[in-house]
């Protein structure tokens, strides 16, 4: 799976109703890839390439990193403190996602 697949997944599986009421956006910065954000806002998930000039909360890792991550082979908060995820931000904020999209 590539890193766009994995965002297109992301976008596929978003939950809706987890997201009323919130405006935020996620920034992926993928080392040995591209950066993606998904911007959050009243119940909508919006995925788009390149950085987002105001983002809430940017999670920086490599491809296997978001790969195993996305399937759930990967706990995201045993990968940041392993240091193979660092977020700049709003760090709670990471911790939305599992709630926002089905990862599994």
């Amino acid at each position: 799976m590539s890193v766009a697949q994995v965002f297109d997944k992301l976008e596929h599986n978003f939950n809706a109703d987890a997201a009323q009421g919130l405006d935020l956006v996620f920034q992926f910065e993928i080392e040995d890839d591209k950066t993606y954000h998904l911007v959050i806002k009243d119940g909508t998930c919006t995925k788009a390439e390149g950085a987002h000039e105001d983002p809430s909360v940017t999670l920086i890792m490599n491809s296997e990193t978001l790969k195993g991550i996305v399937s759930g082979e990967t706990d995201g908060m045993q990968a940041f403190m392993a240091g193979q995820l660092r977020a700049e931000g709003d760090m709670m904020l990471a911790t939305k996602l599992g709630e926002l999209f089905d990862m599994g």
